[in-house]
């Protein structure tokens, strides 16, 4: 929206927060600031860690019902005939180890 900040503009900015706020009182303001994005930040990854386990679990119970859900054998159609074996697709082996994606930095 405001396109990104070069040296001239933050410098500016810390000038006028330098004369506004006063020499004693920046420190902690910087501090302050500080600490409220690392608590953002941490507050947004574990946010984002939540939502990511629920998807993973949403499709292993998905993965579940559709193993459960799979239709019986079909019985012999007489005593002494055998019927013919039809082998059955198995279904694709699934890890529940995936390797976690590599974090997306911020821009």
């Amino acid at each position: 929206m405001f396109g990104t900040l070069g040296g001239p503009e933050i410098f500016l900015i810390l000038v006028v927060a330098l004369i506004v706020f006063g020499p004693r009182r920046l420190p902690d303001i910087g501090k302050s600031v500080g600490k409220m994005l690392a608590e953002f930040r941490k507050a947004s990854n574990d946010f984002k860690r939540t939502i990511e386990d629920e998807v993973e679990a949403e499709r292993l119970r998905e993965l579940d019902t559709t193993h459960a859900a799979a239709p019986p054998p079909a019985p012999a159609a007489a005593a002494g005939a055998e019927a013919p074996h039809v082998e059955q697709p198995s279904p694709p082996a699934v890890s529940r180890e995936e390797p976690a994606p590599p974090p997306i930095e911020p821009k």
